[in-house]
């Protein structure tokens, strides 16, 4: 199928790459369905685009990209609705807040994208993790910060 996409003009995505979330995304909460697409140009960072909508689409990179320590737990809730049974059944993305200039974009580390790259589902969570913010720097202030200490 064709889709318009906000970033990348029309594409041409196939069934079996939707990701469905069931529940949307806070704030988006009709939009059930996305796909990723990848940015030629930067392999650090993909869209997750509504299928739906062309101008809902998000910035995603890895946390671990900029916090390779960066851990979260998922209760049975989650693990379930996403038919997660083992670690390669979890990707976990953080959506950018880009800003002017680069170095001044955040990460929301409190809410990260789950996707199960298996079963297609997806949901945002939230941590209960109070250091987490949803306004991480994406250009840690010191060494230390991004290995989480």
């Amino acid at each position: 199928m064709r889709i318009q996409t906000k970033y990348l003009g029309e594409v041409e995505v196939e069934e079996q790459q939707l990701i469905h979330f069931a529940t949307g995304i806070p704030g988006f909460i009709d939009e059930k369905r996305f796909v990723l697409l990848e940015l030629a140009d930067n392999p650090a960072f993909q869209i997750l685009q509504s299928v739906e909508t062309k101008d809902v689409a998000f910035v995603i990179t890895s946390p671990h990209t900029v916090y390779p320590a960066y851990t979260i737990k998922l209760d049975d809730a989650i693990m379930e609705s996403l038919q997660i049974e083992t670690e390669k059944d979890v990707l976990l993305f953080s959506i950018v807040t880009l800003k002017s200039p680069f170095q001044k974009s955040t990460l929301n580390l409190k809410s990260p994208l789950v996707i199960n790259p298996r079963s297609k589902r997806g949901k945002q969570y939230i941590v209960a993790i109070d250091e987490y913010s949803t306004t991480a720097p994406i250009v840690p202030e010191t060494p230390m910060e991004a290995e989480g200490e």
